[in-house]
This record gives structure tokens, C-alpha cells and sequence, in this order.
């Protein structure tokens, strides 16, 4: 991170009055920036420091002082659950929590000593915690970013501190990032793919990272959305550069086409986090929204592949970034060179050689990536069909009526879905929109029969991750008997 920090203050010195982070309450200017950095470091004494806040310049410059300190950062989740985060804070053996919201740690804590420091205008609590000294970090970890885990157990991925700096400039080299960008944060600034690309990245190029907080950009929770909200922020920020998940540019697509969004000024948005339909990608493209999709893994430091301008393949998700050694193993599985993972907390550390993702993909004749789905999550129909459920999700997601949905079929006669209604669509309309989805697939890949869901699939009820990617096992076990009864009985769709 050393290298991020030192680029910050090359910005001050450069362009001091050039606003650096700004959120519904202000904005602080690279000068500034610097100023408040070496202002918070003083105070964060810890070796390995949790941040727990809402998006805000806050939170910047919390992350920040954390890595100028040269202490270990780890990220705490808001949409995590209360019992997750007590997990972590133990598995990362925490010794200093900075924190906005410091009721909701003082259970997990147990009466911690507490500190308050304001920061950019904001007051956070210092809280202290007397560490166990027993969780193994590798050597040279500078971020512990927690995936949310299959089982619903986060674990935490030991990145370098260096490699993630390196990440942030070949995110924002692909994307053209330039001084003039103005990015839009729309994902917590505690995931990954959002502290790098929307965060780390325009800093970097001396650009401006706008933080607000997420519900005043219509996010509602974790998986909540007020699409007028977002048009709001959106007309507000005008942004240059924004990071979206499937759902999200979903829900802006649809605005664009109602003409409640302007989108001018707006050159690059990724998407990524989850499988994107081809379908959906032209629909939004066609509309006039500069859509890049990505794909990457925090094993990865975030981003592996991506299109831009000039180079992009349907149904691709681009060449690998110049610091990603991509290969194809002999199972179809994607293995990624991936440097700056260290290994899991507590366990060993990584040999250093490439990552299996568990992802199985291709590589076309032009070095385009093509990922077909989960390796585990793949599967053969009873007629002998081999189907990766994530394409035939997509198609399905990408309807407007449509919201979320999980597939199954292992062994079975037809496939079946768990579905998430969009707002407003009833099941005549939910029936309609299987049949178009499946007159588009081959026999193998077609829904048979649906379940309609009784809640939509969020990281809080753990179906969902904090991307919005569907934790597929996780809804097989939560509709295990409703499925049974599609496959036992002859209607074509219940609800629960």
C-alpha cells in the first residue's frame, strides 16, 4: 500500500486544491487528503485494525491511515450478521475496532475500552480489544478481506499490500482512468471489488472517489434498491465511472429505457460479482450505457479479466489484466496467477503457484475469458445433459419480471427454479416470461417447473453473497421440500 499512500501525497503536492473524496457532506481535496491521513495515524495504534462503517470519506480515510501505519486492515462488513461478525472479529484476533456504529460491537467486544476520534467531519469510536495472539497472518499481509463463505462461516483471504496497490493500477490503466474521472460508489466500501475499483483506483490517477452514504443513493440494505433514489444520486454525482452488480445494472437498464436515469458524462461502468446475461449486456449497451463486463475472485485481488473499449466479445468478460496469468486446466477449470494472496487466515499459506478458482471457463483463439459456470455447482440431467446453472440463471434474470433465481436439475427428469419475482409481476406474468426464456434455450437447459420464493435471497438471510451471486446450496437446502414437491407432483409452479 505503500505505493498508493505515496501517490496520494505526489497529488497533494501536484494538484492540492484537486477534490480527492467527497460524500453528502462534504469533500476533502488531495491536501487535505494527506492532511487527515497523518492526523488518524497517531491514533490507530493497533497491529490489526477492523473498520466497521458506513461508505463516507470517514471510511476512506480510516482505511487509509490503517495502511499508512503499515498495520494489518480488515474490513468488517455491514451486511454481514451480528454472529458473523463476532466470527471474525475472533478468527482475525482483532486488537483495535475503528468504528461509526460502536452499540452493535459492544456484545461481540465485551465492554471494550472506547475512544472517540473525529474524522473528516464524521466521530468514530476507537474501541480495544485484548487479542488471543493466536491466529496465524503470513508474513506481509496488509488486508484480511472476508468472503462470505458457501456455509455462511466467513474466512478471511490475506492479501499483500503492494499487490493490491499494483491491482488498483492496472484496474484503473484498463478502464483509461484519467484526473478528470468522477467515480460513484454504489457497493460498500468494505467489499473488496469496491475499495480497489472505486476507492483506490481513482485516487491512484488523482481523480474524484465519491462516497455517499448508500441510502441516499436508494440502496435499502443489502439486496434493497429505490430506483428513484439512484437516479437522484446518479443526476447529482455524474459520474464518469461506476461498478455495478448484475442486479443493479439490471435495475438501471430498466430506468434508462423508462427515461427516469440521464447518464451523461457516464464512459465506464463494470459489472461483475456474479454471472451477467449476454441478453441483459445488449439491452443496456443498446441503450447507450458503456457496459464492461469483469470477472475476478478476492483470491485475486479483486479483478482477473475485463473488457474495454475495442475489445469485447459477447458473452466474454475479457482479456486477463496484465498482471493475471490466466490458464484453462484440463478439467475446464480457470487457474489464475495470483501473487499477492498469501493464503487463508489460520491456515497455511498458499505454495505460490496458480489459484484454482472453481470456476470452469475457456480461452478463445484472442486470449478472450469465457466463464460457463461453478465447477461444483455443474451437473448432468437424468437424460445425461451436462448444464452449468449459472447460464441458464442469467437468461432468466435478465427478464424483467424477473428478480432472482436459482436452478437445479442433478439427476432429474427437467430442471427446476427457485424464482424471485420482480416488483409487481404476478405468477400469470412469471409464466409468460419462463416460456419466452425457455423457447430461447436448448430442450436440456429449459425450466420444467418453478417454485415461486417467499423472500428475495440476500447476504442477511444467507442465500445470497455480499455481490448478490446466489448461494446455491443455500437455497437448495432452504426449499428442499418444495422442490421435492415439483418433481413429485404435476403442477407447473407453487409458491411457498
Amino acid at each position: 500500500m505503500k505505493r498508493l499512500i505515496e501517490q496520494i501525497g505526489v497529488h497533494a503536492a501536484a494538484t492540492p486544491a484537486a477534490v480527492a473524496i467527497a460524500d453528502e457532506r462534504g469533500e476533502l481535496d488531495y491536501r487535505g487528503l494527506a492532511a487527515a491521513i497523518a492526523g488518524t495515524v497517531p491514533h490507530l495504534d493497533g497491529c490489526r485494525i477492523g473498520l466497521l462503517a458506513g461508505n463516507g470519506r470517514h471510511w476512506a480515510v480510516a482505511d487509509l491511515a490503517i495502511a499508512a501505519r503499515g498495520a494489518l486492515c480488515c474490513p468488517l462488513p455491514e451486511f454481514f450478521t451480528d454472529a458473523q461478525l463476532a466470527h471474525l472479529i475472533r478468527d482475525a484476533d482483532l486488537d483495535l475496532i475503528v468504528t461509526d456504529r460502536p452499540l452493535r460491537l459492544q456484545g461481540a467486544l465485551a465492554a471494550p475500552a472506547m475512544q472517540r476520534l473525529d474524522v473528516a467531519g464524521r466521530p468514530l469510536w476507537v474501541l480495544r480489544r485484548a487479542a488471543a495472539g493466536g491466529t496465524a497472518v503470513p508474513d506481509g499481509t496488509a488486508k484480511v478481506t472476508y468472503t462470505s463463505g458457501t456455509t455462511g462461516t466467513p474466512k478471511g483471504v490475506c492479501l499483500a499490500g503492494e499487490a493490491i496497490a499494483e491491482a488498483a493500477f492496472a484496474l484503473g490503466e484498463a478502464a483509461g482512468a484519467s484526473a478528470g474521472d468522477r467515480a460513484l460508489s454504489l457497493l460498500p466500501l468494505a467489499t473488496l471489488l469496491e475499495n480497489i475499483g472505486g476507492l483506490y483506483a481513482p485516487l491512484h490517477s488523482g481523480a474524484l472517489a465519491q462516497l455517499p452514504a448508500l441510502d441516499t443513493c436508494g440502496m435499502d440494505g443489502s439486496s434493497g434498491l429505490r430506483i428513484d433514489r439512484l437516479a437522484a444520486a446518479i443526476g447529482r454525482h455524474r459520474p464518469t465511472t461506476l461498478i455495478l452488480v448484475p442486479q443493479l445494472l439490471k435495475a438501471l437498464t430498466a430506468a434508462v429505457a423508462a427515461g427516469h436515469v440521464a447518464t451523461r458524462g457516464l464512459r465506464f461502468v463494470a459489472v461483475g460479482g456474479a454471472a451477467v446475461s449476454p441478453a441483459l449486456i445488449d439491452e443496456a449497451r443498446a441503450l447507450g450505457l458503456p457496459v464492461h463486463q469483469g470477472y475476478g475472485l478476492s483470491e485475486a485481488i479483486s479483478v482477473v479479466a475485463l473488457e474495454v473499449p475495442g475489445a469485447r466479445r459477447r458473452g466474454s468478460v475479457g482479456r486477463p489484466l496484465p498482471n493475471r496469468g490466466v490458464r484453462i486446466g484440463a478439467d475446464g477449470e480457470v487457474l489464475v496467477e495470483a501473487p499477492g494472496f498469501l493464503g487463508y487466515l489460520g491456515a497455511p499459506e498458499t505454495d505460490g503457484g496458480p489459484w484454482s478458482t472453481g470456476d470452469l471457463g475457456r480461452l478463445d483463439a484472442d486470449g478472450f475469458l469465457y466463464i460457463e459456470g461453478r465447477k461444483r455447482s455443474a451437473y448432468a440431467t437424468g437424460f445425461g445433459r451436462n448444464l452449468a446453472p449459472e447460464w441458464v440463471e442469467g437468461e432468466l434474470m435478465a427478464h424483467r419480471t424477473i428478480a432472482q433465481a436459482a436452478v437445479f436439475g442433478a439427476g432429474r427428469p427437467f430442471n427446476a427454479a427457485v424464482i424471485v419475482p420482480g416488483r409487481s409481476a404476478d405468477p400469470a406474468a412469471l409464466e409468460t416470461a419462463v416460456e419466452a426464456i425457455n423457447a430461447k434455450l436448448p430442450d436440456y437447459a429449459r425450466i420444467g417447473r418453478w417454485v415461486v420464493a417467499a423472500e428475495p435471497f440476500t447476504p442477511h438471510n444467507g442465500l445470497a453473497g455480499p455481490s448478490g451471486a446466489v448461494q446455491r446450496a443455500a437455497v437448495l437446502d432452504h426449499y428442499r421440500n418444495a422442490i421435492e414437491r415439483l418433481y413429485d407432483g404435476d403442477q407447473s409452479h407453487a409458491a411457498v
